[in-house]
């Protein structure tokens, strides 16, 4: 299964949220996390908020060059922690959403090259250097048992934000 991920997030809104959408999400995230098949995701655009996790639960990562992705957007992590949005550019800093950043950190599995026009300015280049990272992903998943695909992407999303033993309880 390949998922494909441009979306701003999931709409904050009280309605949406009256709607079901969280519990639309958290359904996305286990059934992707349950799927005994391969699964790749890539972040092709803007990957924000819960709608681009929903859609992110995958055996490998992958972005294109100048995507982004993010628990939340820049202004409304600078609304949290500063005074105003204004802010803005200092969050999307401190978020670390560009593509080689998170390849660095091991969230996202490889950054997929765009064109020197941008993946809008020529698609047909961008599909084909996709496909091709999407086989190299793809054809050593196919040999794990599904019960070990099950698993080891469990674990894989485990591991994110633990930085070392005790981190979380403050102790070394």
């Amino acid at each position: 299964m390949v998922t494909l991920v441009d979306t701003p997030g999931a709409d904050p809104g009280v309605s949406a949220e009256e709607q079901g959408q969280a519990a639309a999400i958290a359904e996305n995230i286990l059934a992707l996390t349950v799927l005994p098949t391969p699964v790749l995701a890539v972040v092709t655009g803007e990957g924000g908020s819960g709608g681009a996790l929903a859609l992110a639960v995958a055996d490998r990562v992958l972005m294109l060059e100048n995507a982004v992705y993010s628990v939340i957007s820049p202004e409304g992590c600078a609304a949290i922690l500063w005074p105003d949005r204004s802010a803005a550019p200092e969050a999307a800093r401190a978020l670390r959403l560009t593509a080689p950043d998170l390849c660095r950190l091991g969230v996202v599995d490889e950054v997929v090259p765009e064109p020197s026009t941008a993946a809008h300015g020529d698609p047909a280049e961008t599909a084909h250097r996709l496909r091709a990272a999407l086989l190299a992903n793809l054809t050593p998943l196919l040999d794990v048992p599904p019960a070990m695909l099950v698993r080891l992407r469990r674990q894989r999303f485990r591991r994110f934000g633990a930085t070392r033993v005790g981190a979380r309880t403050g102790r070394r």
